[in-house]
């Protein structure tokens, strides 16, 4: 149970940034009401709450302030780029399904991630296929880690007590290895490779003993689960493996077979792990962070296209990983021009993009995913909710 030292220290982290009072006092408020949602964990030195924001206490986050309260770039905040499409695991609902190309070379991945970081970038998530595959991934991290927190997605394939030690003198600041049951079998199933389960628990303890590594587990919830009670069950279960965080997802439509309503979470079940996250966080005992409560409307909405990008192993640049949308290739065009391009079709909006229009991607008969004119044509039929509270203050 965090207690009076991790408090402390999170008001003297808040106290390093005194020119946060700067901004508009209702963006204060809002932040210190956030805030406040969670449980301060310190991690060799750096104060967390949760994996989707940098350390309070670390230079990414001063980032977040300036360059995003007070001056407001109109560039991302937040990016993740696939390192390579190669993955052990044959998860049914992923959505890199479909993708293909020439994969980027290092040299270009570096390329890009430090043009990200001139456009506003301070968090930064490693993906796939499976991330460990690349073999230059420590290096990337070196690279990227200045300024800006970098996060690992992660099966644990191929992870040795060596190369975890690699990744965090690298610059890691948090790893999420996937682990979606806690039922061995089901696991496995799910992620249609038998050995997933042991392997995923193999990481954890790697990751674990290093004893300066914020560890977590990534889950990809289905509707299923959900319905049944059963996260609960599955929360118990994390805490008992004594990780910092379980970062929660649900299954999206994000590829043909899970184009069903019967698939996509309604409101009242987002709400309801909305209301399951913030219990758990109010005991301390794990982190709970579910990616619909820090997007759902009362907080910070769906930024894809406007404060979040993704680039795909093979350059591709989307509006986030869950939209099988190109807007054109960092090999052919800056990342810069893509994004301003894209974000013309992208507001902030008050829900998941692609849980509320993945239906109009039924009109295209051809592989995913789509082109930058079909992409384009697409977003002409796209009705965005209104902004999230937090962008409602933010635009005034």
């Amino acid at each position: 149970m965090p207690g009076l030292k991790q408090r402390l220290g999170v008001a003297k982290a808040l106290l390093r940034n005194p020119q946060i009072l700067k901004a508009k006092p209702a963006i204060n408020l809002f932040l210190a009401g956030y805030l406040r949602k969670f449980k301060p964990v310190s991690v060799d030195g750096r104060l967390i709450l949760h994996s989707h924001l940098p350390p309070l206490n670390s230079p990414a986050y001063k980032r977040f302030i300036n360059e995003h309260l007070l001056k407001k770039t109109e560039g991302p905040s937040h990016a993740q780029v696939g390192l390579t499409n190669i993955c052990p695991h044959k998860c049914a609902y992923c959505y890199n399904k479909g993708r293909t190309g020439r994969v980027m070379d290092t040299a270009t991945i570096k390329k890009t991630i430090r043009e990200l970081k001139a456009m506003g970038v301070f968090w930064l998530g490693l993906t796939g296929g499976e991330p460990l595959l690349q073999e230059d991934v420590v290096s990337i991290i070196q690279s990227a880690s200045d300024g800006c927190a970098v996060k690992l997605f992660t099966t644990g394939s191929t992870l040795t007590p060596q190369f975890a030690q690699d990744l965090r003198k690298a610059g890691l600041f948090s790893v999420s290895v996937s682990l979606d049951y806690w039922r061995e079998e089901e696991h496995d199933r799910a992620r249609g490779t038998k050995g997933a389960f042991q392997q995923a628990l193999r990481a954890i303890e790697i990751f674990k003993n290093l004893g300066s590594l914020h560890v977590g587990v990534s889950a990809v919830l289905s509707r299923e689960m959900i319905r049944r009670g059963e996260v609960d069950e599955f929360l118990q279960f994390l805490i008992g493996l004594e990780i910092h965080e379980a970062w929660l997802s649900e299954a999206k439509p994000s590829v043909e077979a899970f184009w069903d309503s019967n698939l996509v979470v309604t409101e009242e079940e987002r709400k309801s792990l909305v209301v399951l996250q913030d219990r758990y966080n109010s005991q301390g005992r794990i982190t709970v962070n579910y990616l619909g409560h820090f997007e759902g409307r009362e907080h910070f909405g769906c930024n894809a296209g406007h404060k979040m990008v993704y680039i795909d192993a093979f350059g591709e640049v989307s509006p986030c990983v869950f939209i099988p949308m190109t807007f054109g290739n960092v090999r052919e065009t800056p990342i810069r021009e893509i994004y301003a391009d894209m974000r013309r079709h992208f507001p902030p909006a008050g829900s998941c993009f692609i849980n509320r229009n993945y239906e109009l991607l039924q009109r295209y008969r051809r592989p995913l995913p789509l082109g930058r004119t079909e992409s384009e044509n697409l977003m002409s039929g796209v009705l965005f909710e209104p902004p999230s509270r937090f962008f409602k203050i933010y635009y005034g």
